[in-house]
């Protein structure tokens, strides 16, 4: 789970593996002495290596995720409608959406839904119809 959600977050911000090498060695982060390489990370997303405790921490810091994400650890059911209407903050892809932002989400996500639902009924015919007003 950890190599797939790392290249996820990678690709999700368009970085190759040593620009996001760079970026780590950049980090202000006084528990990581040594340097990143491409080819250390790429080891990293194919799975032949683990990174430490230490290195994982980093990776979520930098990325704005938990460990418990990164490591795969899934996220406890919960309903979108309800986050979206709350004051909670929500980011989509590290920006913060405002209000109206989410306001319109809410909205989009709900024609969404209910319009597939609307198209996958039945639509009746002239003649289902006409029967069906004889039965009235």
């Amino acid at each position: 789970m950890f190599p797939e959600r790392m290249r996820a977050l990678r690709l999700g911000k368009k970085l190759t593996l040593n620009e996001l090498a760079q970026g780590l060695n950049q980090m202000q982060a006084r528990y990581i002495k040594k340097a990143k390489t491409a080819t250390q990370l790429s080891k990293w997303e194919c799975g032949i290596n683990t990174p430490s405790y230490l290195d994982v921490r980093q990776l979520a810091e930098f990325f704005g995720v938990s460990a418990d994400y990164l490591l795969g650890r899934g996220y406890e059911n919960f309903d979108l409608a309800e986050i979206l209407a709350s004051n909670a903050e929500v980011e989509f892809a590290a920006k913060k959406l405002t209000a109206s932002e989410k306001s319109e989400l809410y909205a989009l996500i709900k024609g969404f839904l209910y319009g597939r639902e609307e198209q996958a009924k039945p639509k009746k015919t002239a003649i289902q119809l006409e029967l069906g007003d004889l039965d009235e």
